[in-house]
This record gives C-alpha cells, structure tokens and sequence, in this order.
C-alpha cells in the first residue's frame, strides 16, 4: 500500500509534489472517512463499494482534486474490504497509505532531487542543433522530404518540452531574498533561450510557407542562406558562452545588422512588379530579423548575467537598471 501511494505521489519537481502530497492527504482521508463511515451505518457489499467509489470521484471533481481520484479510490475499496477484517486491519492500511504520500516527497526533496536546471540547459542544446541542422538546409533543400519532416516534427516537440521544462523551474520556491533575485534574473534569461528557439522555428515555418511558392532571384538566395548560416553560428556560439566554453574575452560572433537592410534593399530593387513575390519575401525576411533581434536580446541578457555573478552590478544599479524586465518581455 505505501509503494502504491509513492507511486502515485511523486512528482517531476519538489513544488508540484509537496502540493500534490497535500492534495491526496487531504482527498485520502476524507475518503477513508466515507469509507468507514458507509461500513460502519450500511455494510459493504460489492455494490455498495461501487456506489462510494462513484460518489467519492463525484466529490473530487467538485473539490477541484481530479489528480488524486486514482489513489483515493485505492483507500476507499482497501479500508472497505478490511473492514471484515477488523478496524485495526483498516487503520493500518490507512497508515500506509499516509506513509507511502510522506516517503514520496522526502524522496523528492532529500534523495532525488530534480534537477531542473541542469536538464533544462541539456534540452535548449539539444533542441538547437536540430534547428540549426533545419535552418541550414531549409533553403538548399539538401535533406530528403521524409528525414526533414521527421526532424521538423520532433523540433516541434522539443520546444514544447522545453517549455514544460522551464514552467517545472519557474514554480519551485526559493524563500530566502538573495537566492529569489539570483533565481528571478536566471528565469529571464531562461526564457529568453526558449523565446529564441521559437523564433528560429517560426522562421522555418516563414521560408516553408512563403519562399518555394515564387521564384526569387539567385543572389537573393545566396544572401539569405548566408544569413542563416551566421545566424546558426551565433546561436551556437551564445550556448559556448552559457555554458563556459569560449575563451576569457571572445565575443559571440553576431552577424551585421547591415545584412537585414541588404535583403530588404534587393526585395524593393528586383521586385517592383511582382507584388506578390515582395510580400512573400518581406515576410520570410521578418521572421528572420525577428530572429536575429531574439538572439542579440538574449545575448545582453547573458552579459547581465555574468556581470552580476562576477560582482560587477551594484545592488542601486539593478534597482535603477530595468534591463532585465525590458529584454524579457
């Protein structure tokens, strides 16, 4: 009974499981209440069972504790069974119950430990090097139909588990102030990586909708794929820089913003009549410059980060600089 409980108790993070501790404590016994209660007036006969489950999902649903049916319904028709066996039979396996819920969350919190961070930065590498493999090939079409679309899909997917990711971070707490603001200002750059990634997917979906459906000039081409590349090789280079790898002094290799003026410059020079070929590539270059604005914010927010972390920011500077709440948003 106490590993079925732990089973059904234990959560990806520390937050959710002590909540959904509170949750089954609280469901658990009241349907144990019930339970006893229906054996002790009525008896406890099959059907009878059946009924008190039925009435005490009805009562889940009411409190708003959907998560907890499964386990509470395992109290219910275990403290109604052992009835016939005797209360002391019935309370111990309530307290099982109860102690399997408590074993989960101090396993969550002293033994296993989830470690949010560490796997979310894993995650938002992974994910950006099948999405630099996409960009780089969105264009010169080099991958076969199949393996592209495959790989498109589990970016998508990629994404938004980095997203689940970074909800599981951003709701665990942190009670004393220093840690809280460390923590505060970690989440902005946090979000500023999985901002970045879901531009870089809206551009792919831009150049699938919009480029192989006119004929854009050669030099056009040749421009733009070489944006994507630069724009590839600097969001790379921000995750070496995250994560400690370039060297004390070296800057990310950020493209010049000069090259999304270019493309707009040839779009407005060689397609004057072809209104529907300019908008088409006015809206593949938007997602682009889109991007690259996400990459150059986040880069800032990771200079703050580091100037912060070496000591560099004064605690009047961050309250007078609004940095960090004006790139995040």
């Amino acid at each position: 009974m106490a590993a079925i409980a732990s089973i059904f108790t234990i959560q990806p993070s520390i937050y959710r499981s002590w909540m959904q501790m509170l949750d089954q404590v609280q469901s658990n016994v009241l349907g144990a209440v019930i339970a006893i209660g229906t054996v002790s007036l009525v008896g406890n006969t099959p059907i009878l069972v059946g009924l008190v489950c039925v009435g005490v999902i009805l009562l889940c649903i009411r409190l708003k504790a959907e998560d907890t049916i499964a386990l509470t319904l395992v109290t219910v028709v275990v403290i109604m069974e052992a009835q016939g066996q005797g209360w002391m039979v019935a309370w111990d396996r309530l307290a099982a119950i109860l102690t399997g819920m408590v074993s989960a969350f101090a396993v969550n919190v002293a033994i296993a430990p989830p470690r949010h961070r560490m796997r979310f930065v894993k995650h938002v590498e992974d994910t950006q090097a099948l999405l630099s493999r996409l960009l780089r090939t969105v264009i010169s079409n080099e991958l076969k139909e199949n393996v592209y679309r495959k790989e498109q899909g589990e970016l998508r997917t990629k994404i938004r588990k980095l997203e689940t990711h970074y909800d599981m971070f951003a709701e665990e707490r942190v009670w004393r102030k220093q840690p809280r603001l460390q923590r505060a200002r970690l989440l902005v750059v946090y979000k500023g990586m999985v901002a970045a990634l879901e531009r870089g997917y809206a551009l792919i979906e831009a150049v699938e909708d919009q480029y192989w459906s006119v004929a854009t000039p050669k030099s056009w081409n040749r421009l733009i794929d070489r944006e994507f590349e630069a724009l590839c090789g600097y969001h790379e280079q921000l995750l070496w820089k995250w994560g400690g790898k370039m060297k004390p002094g070296a800057a990310s290799a950020a493209p010049p913003p000069e090259a999304s003026i270019l493309l707009i410059e040839m779009i407005d020079d060689q397609m004057e009549k072809d209104q529907e070929a300019r908008a088409r590539m006015l809206v593949i270059t938007g997602a682009l410059y889109n991007y690259e604005e996400r990459l150059r914010r986040l880069d800032k927010l990771m200079d703050q980060w580091f100037q912060r972390e070496s000591g560099a920011g004064a605690e009047g500077e961050e309250r007078e600089n609004p940095l960090f709440s004006r790139l995040g948003e």
